[in-house]
Order: C-alpha cells, then structure tokens, then sequence
C-alpha cells in the first residue's frame, strides 16, 4: 500500500479497563489479520456502553464522534466503528475526510457478496427492534430473512472466553436461533455484535444447517484496509454529494467542546 505505514483506530464500545481480557483478544485478532503496513489499534469508551439502551447508545455515539475527530487530528488513516448498532454513523462521517468503516454496515455488505439473503443475531432481545431499523435504513429489508436474539451480557461472554461449558452454552443459545432463520430463507449469518464475532472466531469454516456464520471482525478489518486503498487508488474516501456533506469547521468545533 502507497504512502508507508498505515495507522486505523478500532473503536470498540467496551471498557478499555474493565473488559481489558476481551481488549487484549480483539487487539491481537486485530494484528494478526492485519496487511503488512497496517496497524490497527483497538480504543475503548469510559464509561462504556454498559446499558442496553437507545439512550446509552446516543450517549456513546457522541464520544465517539469526538474520538474520530482526535483520531484524524492525530494522523491516524482510518477510523473503524467497532459496534454493531453504529449508532451516529452519518453524523460521524460527516464530521472526519478519513474512511470510516462500521462493524454493521461493513458485514451486511459481505453477506449479501456470499448469499442472497441474510439473518441478524443480537446479543440480546432489547436490540431486535433496533437492528430492524437498523436493515431498513440501510435499504436491505428484502435481502434480510429477519432478526433473532441470544440472551448473554457481557460478563457472559467474558467467561465464555475462557470456559469452555460457557462457551458451548452460548453456542448452543446462538444455533437455535440461527435454525429458524435458515428455514425463512437466510443464506448467510452474522452475528450482531464485536462479542460474538470474536468468541466464534476459531470455528473455521462456522456452518450451521449449511449457512456460513461471517467472521465479522475479520470482514470489518479488511473493509477498512480496502477503503484505505481505494482512497490511495482514487484519491476519495467518501461522498460529499449529500447524506454524508460535511459539516461546516464552526459545527465541528462546537461539537468538540461540548463532549471533551
């Protein structure tokens, strides 16, 4: 890739403290997928996004349009939205000229590259009606076979980790609502969120009832390295047309000093 090394800021939505085990997985998943010349280089929220809520998501969603700007400001070449929801994705492209790539957006693009029709799997019920929206808004109602939820909080998950009845548990809570999905015409699976993605990231290939489960961080990594070269290649990362006009330098500003 053209211009030396290349630096992309990983935001997840965890806490870079309290779920450190999990941080330290992502960062060396992360390097281990990386292109020679990429170095991705994972990032948390304090505090996280520890309600399942619309509103800690809005909430969260303004720090993290502030950390793309301090992440641009710094030179960094990419930014990678690390949350499922991708909760102020338009306002955050609006506010930073570097590719901003989304963990959402970035997989239900690939799934629809290896099957006609996918199915959603959340981390829990709360999201079903967010994720929804979430394919409506991104135009991919009809190409989506609907939306299933697990029932796991983030500690779950931690132990899982390590634990391998946990892990087999929350496997086996995943399949049964991917079965259903299947028979209503999902050719492809993803699940809906950094958490799952990462506790399935050794099953290779991950099929059920013979539809492949995406290795999501590993989509969202190579999504970004690909928007870096097509930025090296055509020399423009993003549409200033309309949805993702940037914001005027005054909105900017305002906005970085009400959220430092």
């Amino acid at each position: 890739m053209k211009g030396g090394n290349k630096r992309i800021w990983y935001q997840s939505f965890v806490h870079p403290v309290q779920q450190a085990p999990y941080m330290k997985r992502l960062q060396a998943m992360l390097d281990s997928l990386a292109s020679p010349g990429i170095r991705f280089e994972v990032q948390g929220l304090d505090p996280p996004d520890h309600a399942f809520h619309t509103l800690s998501e809005f909430r969260c969603a303004a720090q993290v349009i502030r950390n793309a700007v301090r992440a641009e400001t710094e030179g960094y070449d990419a930014f990678v939205m690390g949350h499922f929801q991708e909760p102020g994705l338009l306002e955050l492209r609006s506010a930073v000229d570097i590719p901003v790539v989304s963990l959402g957006e970035a997989n239900m693009l690939a799934a629809l590259s290896l099957g006609h029709r996918f199915g959603l799997v959340t981390v829990d019920p709360v999201f079903l009606p967010w994720h929804e929206r979430q394919v409506r808004a991104a135009g991919f109602a009809e190409r989506c076979a609907g939306v299933k939820a697990i029932a796991v909080n983030v500690a779950g998950f931690m132990k899982a980790f390590t634990d391998r009845k946990a892990y087999a548990a929350v496997r086996a809570q995943f399949e049964k609502q991917v079965k259903p999905l299947v028979e209503q015409g999902a050719e492809v699976i993803i699940p809906a969120g950094g958490l799952p993605m990462m506790l399935f990231a050794n099953e290779r290939p991950f099929l059920i009832d013979g539809a492949p489960v995406l290795p999501g961080i590993a989509v969202v990594a190579k999504a970004a390295e690909m928007a870096l070269a097509l930025k090296d290649i055509g020399g423009v990362s993003i549409s200033r047309r309309g949805t993702y006009a940037k914001a005027p330098q005054a909105s900017i500003d305002e906005f970085v000093a009400r959220f430092r």
